[in-house]
C-alpha cells in the first residue's frame, strides 16, 4: 500500500485523557510539538490509529484532526534538527 503524510493534531481537555492519546501516539507517530504528531503510513494504518483514538477521547469535549499532507508543498520554519532529517 501507498504511505501518505499525516499531521495528527488534537485538544484534549482532560489530563487523563491527554496522556492516553499521547501515549498512543507516541507508539506509531513522531511528535513534531505537544499536541502534534507525524506519521507517513498507509490509509489502513491511519484509520487504526483513529478508531483507537475514538475510544479513548470524549467526542464532545475533546478535538483531534489528522491532516493528509504533501511535504513537497510544505514550508517549516524553525523545525528542529529532528524534524529537517525526517522530511528531507
Amino acid at each position: 500500500m501507498k504511505k501518505l503524510d499525516f499531521v495528527i493534531a488534537f485538544d484534549i481537555t482532560d489530563n487523563k485523557r491527554l496522556k492516553n492519546v499521547s501515549k498512543k501516539l507516541e507508539q506509531q507517530a513522531f511528535r513534531i510539538q505537544l499536541s502534534v504528531f507525524y506519521i507517513k503510513c498507509d490509509l489502513k494504518t491511519v484509520k487504526s490509529i483513529i478508531k483507537a483514538i475514538i475510544e479513548l477521547i470524549d467526542i464532545d469535549e475533546d478535538d483531534f484532526r489528522v491532516y493528509r499532507v504533501d511535504l513537497k508543498k510544505s514550508i517549516f520554519l524553525r523545525s528542529s534538527q529532528n524534524v529537517r532529517e525526517l522530511v528531507i
